[in-house]
């Protein structure tokens, strides 16, 4: 039970009123002072059991209240959004805005509420009826801890007015009860310096004495979404312009809208314009906040985690065409020099979906990123520091060393799965993409083309047979590493999920070693081997330059090389783990354009045989030239928004 005190006046009086105006709640001798009565005593609700109700009458909202966990305790949101769209994309005279000015305007921005719809953002306290109260008593409200990051208003006449120092309320409004909202002006940046929580005190004084009570409220958790939320709709970057890569892009949007359709994802695709940066699953992570709203119903609130590249330009347009309603957008600036760029991508940053296992319990899921551990290359410290301040998904390292461009996205993936679990592993296994060509090798089909992927434009196809890649100086050697690799990486899951090999999917997969230095930007575009795209064509060229001119700029302060500690690779067949999950039994995977035989593609027929033992139905879209030779695939120029609305705090139920 909370501690409250009401303490009347003797010789000594105005000393103590002192003392109580400054934040002590003092316990007077016996002989001068009473417990007050229920009715005349403060006594501040918050919604503590997460039910969407303040409960002012009974006792359900009491015990826990002065204290926060994962399960328990009033939890309010960080106003992000803009919910009447007000925050301007340009400056005066169309000025371009900086990413900081870009960044300062939401709603929590502001001291006031803005509209209706911002007031369904705000977390409910109430102080209990006082109906004994005396004429001359007068409250006021203070925020003791999170007062920098916490914004209180007052429900008057049906009016939200900011709460502020000069606050007063009046004996009438504190017989009757009052109602307060809350709102945050961030997410925890980092909790050794806010850890989130906000303590209101509401403190009344009459010619009788002083009486207060506090309520402690945490910031909503910024969470990373996972893969048995459902999708709800897709995000994709429409490269504007002419030329070879424009055409083929706009046609992959095109065919991406189908297989949408086709999965009954009924909300229209987001498309990104602006600045063609077709990687749409790097420069954005989705992510939300939640908390229960009245009448028991989920109040949700996307957020657009930017990616820490702020010379990223694509980022920006987060803030330029996304936010609205319900759709905030954080962005993470870390001064510090980045060991390698390519790492802040989000497809380095994937979820696993909830589970426990050793004592520890992920309700909202686990983060993974990728790090180099051979050089000693992590992703950036700043956003490191705030997913894990969130305190629900502590972020687990993986190894990428091994990978060109170092994203988890390219080895690893999550299932849904009717299993006790609920989810399973998905791996990229190169051992078994080898035995594919071996058989065929084996069954006298050796001089069969390794890519059944057609020229483009009077471009060749690529050449290569199946016998000239086996033989190849490196490709076994680098798969059977590559295979090592995923391994250590899969012992690392296993022991920190309980995750068993019984519910490890393997697909089918080959990688390549990279053909040109990387500078440490993204996803880059090699230079095509010979076997793959003549060297010198015009659509190489085209592909090339595409790629210099628009993710690859090399402007910034980040571009700069970086030298590979080992051999580094990446998808030689179009990655089928790197696809995008549309249903709990729908995946989109790219088009495998592997050895043809007796009519079909062995790499697509293996493919689709995994999966659909894994009770998934998969269908396939091109990116061979729009997104496969540039080091990447369907999920890396893809994005999604999955139904939040499940409570965070509590494991699903199996």
């Amino acid at each position: 039970m909370r501690s409250r005190a009401r303490i009347r006046l003797h010789p000594a009086g105005p000393v103590l009123l002192a003392l109580a105006a400054a934040g002590t709640v003092l316990a007077a001798p016996s002989a001068t002072a009473s417990p007050p009565e229920p009715s005349s005593r403060a006594d501040l609700r918050a919604d503590v059991n997460r039910d969407g109700q303040v409960d002012i009458s009974g006792t359900t909202d009491e015990t826990g209240e002065d204290s926060w966990s994962v399960g328990r305790g009033a939890v309010y949101l960080p106003n992000l959004d803009d919910d009447t769209k007000r925050c301007p994309v340009t400056g005066p005279g169309g000025r371009r805005l900086s990413d900081a000015e870009l960044a300062a305007c939401d709603d929590g921005a502001d001291k006031k509420v803005n509209g209706a719809a911002d007031a369904a953002d705000l977390a409910r306290v109430r102080s209990v009826p006082m109906p004994d109260l005396a004429a001359d008593a007068r409250g006021s409200l203070k925020i003791t801890t999170g007062a920098g990051h916490t914004h209180v208003f007052l429900k008057h006449s049906g009016t939200w007015v900011l709460v502020t120092p000069r606050t007063r309320l009046t004996a009438a409004e504190l017989r009757s009860g009052v109602e307060f909202g809350v709102e945050a002006t961030d997410v925890i940046r980092d909790s050794a310096k806010w850890d989130g929580r906000a303590v209101i005190r509401l403190t009344v004084r009459s010619a009788g004495g002083s009486t207060s009570d506090s309520v402690t409220l945490r910031v909503a958790p910024l969470l990373t979404q996972h893969h048995l939320q459902d999708t709800q709709q897709v995000m994709v970057t429409k490269v504007r312009g002419g030329g070879a890569y424009g055409r083929l892009q706009r046609k992959f949007v095109k065919d991406l809208g189908k297989e949408v359709t086709k999965a009954g994802i009924t909300k229209p695709l987001v498309t990104f314009d602006k600045y063609g940066d077709p990687w749409a699953q790097d420069f954005v992570e989705p992510a939300y906040v939640s908390m229960t709203g009245p009448g028991g119903h989920r109040q949700v609130m996307r957020v657009l985690l930017r990616s820490a590249q702020l010379d990223r330009e694509a980022g920006r347009e987060l803030f330029e065409k996304v936010r609205g309603r319900n759709i905030g957008v954080v962005q993470v600036t870390d001064r510090a020099r980045p060991d390698d760029w390519s790492l802040n991508s989000m497809g380095n940053l994937e979820t696993i979906p909830p589970y426990a296992h050793g004592g520890r319990s992920f309700p909202a899921g686990r983060i993974i990123m990728g790090r180099r551990k051979d050089s000693g290359a992590r992703p950036s410290k700043a956003m490191r520091t705030l997913l894990r301040s969130q305190g629900l998904q502590d972020p687990l390292l993986l190894d990428t060393s091994w990978l060109g461009v170092g994203h988890v996205d390219e080895f690893v993936q999550f299932l849904p799965a009717g299993t006790p679990r609920g989810w399973r592993i998905g791996i990229a296994d190169p051992t078994s993409g080898l035995r594919l060509l071996r058989d065929a090798r084996r069954d006298g089909h050796g001089r069969t083309k390794m890519f059944s992927v057609p020229g483009l434009n009077g471009e060749p196809a690529p050449k290569e047979t199946i016998d000239q890649a086996l033989a190849s100086r490196h490709l076994v050697a680098d798969n059977e590493m590559a295979a090592r690799r995923i391994a250590a990486n899969l012992e690392i899951l296993k022991r920190e999920t309980g995750i068993t090999d019984d519910e490890v999917v393997r697909v089918p997969a080959l990688y390549t070693r990279e053909s040109e230095a990387q500078n440490g930007r993204g996803r880059p575009v090699p230079v095509p081997r010979l076997t793959r795209l003549g060297a010198g064509s015009a659509l190489a060229d085209a592909l090339r330059e595409h790629g210099r001119q628009k993710w690859l700029a090399g402007k910034g302060p980040n571009a700069r090389a970086a030298a590979p500690a080992t051999v580094t690779t990446s998808a030689y067949v179009p990655g089928a783990v790197n696809g995008v999950l549309l249903g709990r039994d729908r995946y989109l995977a790219p088009r495998q354009w592997g050895p043809v035989i007796g009519g079909k593609d062995i790499f697509t027929e293996a493919v689709t045989a995994t999966y659909r033992q894994a009770g998934l139905k998969v269908s396939y879209i091109d990116d061979y030239y729009t997104y496969h030779l540039g080091m990447g695939e369907v999920h890396c120029g893809t994005n999604t928004l999955r139904d939040a609305s499940a409570a965070w705090w509590q494991l699903p139920r199996k």
